[in-house]
């Protein structure tokens, strides 16, 4: 059995050498599937461990298998390491320049992966069972999750492994704290893409025309109204339109306007009824106004659904390693959404969220993940890989 002091003490004796990688990662942001100058840094750190070590066909992921000194359970451990299209504005000395920006902490998380590899490699000849090491591209709506499954991540090890973890930092959570929850733990995410055409002229003489304006501008304020008036609370819909495009200047009616929400939903009821009553809203509001549209709702990715009783496990393990007063169980659901939920559903397992606001912030206020000013405080990041480590650990002595 590992004891889980010396483990944390290994983490800690890490701390540098994470710091480093971590902060030559955020850098160098790469976004989508395709990351080659991520995931050769991943593989000079994988390199010497023992590990079998595999790379995706068509992506750039990285899959690695340490095989425990006896037989036992199989445990995955995602970490996600593609960037954002964001301009960083957070001052730090390491701070990426080319237009792209680790703003959702997944630095972090291939980071924390890394030192639980180095940590259990280490391990080996006391741990029962496999451990897969699951470093992912495309998080970040390109569902490298469900292209890594494709690519036959959950038969890497020979077996299917019998639970999977993913830890995600969040910059308004205090520093070091783990929190997470059975059940829903994130939301499902769909897109709604909507094309209203009318019919353009002079801006001196609507009545000549069919202006499409108008017509998306009520469907926009309609769709608000639907979601507050066709959802019970406890099973809530969020719908935000986050782009409308139309029009090339002041007096020209355009022929059409476009715009597209992000919808997240908790049940499959919920987004069943979101899916066709917004696009009813949408095709009422046309044709009140003579005009036609095309309203298509696109499905992304499903509820992160937490196992109860992995959820229990989590906050049993990560207690046990960092003490009471660092696990929280997360008293609600979060409209954020994770392309691990696809591996959530085909394994049992938890996805956990862990503080890393930096001490001189206020958590309540401090910019959020995708914020070109969202700051990661790096002393987590031993905790994490030691988390990772323990998980794994736990799991195989349960």
């Amino acid at each position: 059995m590992v004891g889980l002091s010396t483990l944390l003490d290994d983490a800690r004796a890490l701390h540098p050498d994470l710091v480093r990688v971590r902060r030559d990662l955020h850098r160098f942001p790469e976004l989508g599937l395709e990351l080659p100058r991520t995931q050769e840094r991943v593989l000079l750190e994988l390199d010497g461990l023992g590990l079998e070590v595999t790379t995706g066909a068509e992506i750039s992921s990285v899959s690695a298998v340490l095989r425990g000194s006896r037989p036992g359970p199989t445990v995955l451990l995602r970490g996600d390491m593609d960037a954002l299209p964001v301009a960083e504005r957070t001052g730090l000395d390491f701070a990426a320049g080319n237009g792209r920006m680790h703003a959702c902490g997944h630095d972090l998380h291939t980071t924390m992966l890394l030192g639980a590899a180095k940590l259990l490699a280490a391990r080996r000849d006391q741990l029962g069972g496999d451990v897969v090491f699951a470093f992912q591209p495309g998080e970040e709506g390109y569902d490298g999750a469900g292209r890594m499954l494709d690519e036959g991540l959950l038969s890497v090890s020979g077996r299917k492994p019998d639970a999977a973890y993913a830890l995600h930092v969040i910059s308004g959570l205090d520093r070091g704290l783990f929190t997470t929850r059975g059940g829903p733990m994130l939301s499902a995410s769909h897109r709604l893409e909507v094309t209203v055409r009318g019919r353009g002229g002079h801006g001196s003489a609507p009545f000549r025309a069919v202006d499409p304006v108008p017509v998306a501008c009520e469907m926009v304020l309609a769709l608000q109204s639907f979601v507050t008036r066709r959802f019970d609370v406890f099973d809530p819909v969020v719908l935000t339109v986050g782009m409308i495009r139309g029009g090339t200047q002041d007096n020209v009616i355009p022929d059409e306007v476009t715009f597209a929400a992000t919808v997240r939903s908790f049940s499959r009821r919920a987004r069943s009824v979101v899916e066709s009553g917004s696009i009813q809203v949408c095709e009422g509001i046309a044709a009140a106004h003579g005009a036609t549209v095309r309203a298509e709702f696109v499905e992304q990715y499903p509820v992160t659904v937490n196992d109860e009783s992995e959820a229990e496990f989590v906050g049993r393990a990560l207690r046990e390693l960092h003490g009471e007063h660092r696990f929280a169980p997360a008293p609600k659901p979060l409209s954020a959404s994770e392309d691990f939920s696809r591996v959530l559903d085909e394994i049992p397992g938890a996805m956990i969220s862990l503080g890393a606001c930096p001490p001189d912030r206020d958590p309540a206020r401090a910019p959020d993940n995708h914020s070109p000013q969202a700051v990661f405080d790096d002393e987590v990041l031993a905790d994490g890989a030691a988390a990772y480590a323990a998980l794994a650990v736990q799991r195989h002595a349960a």
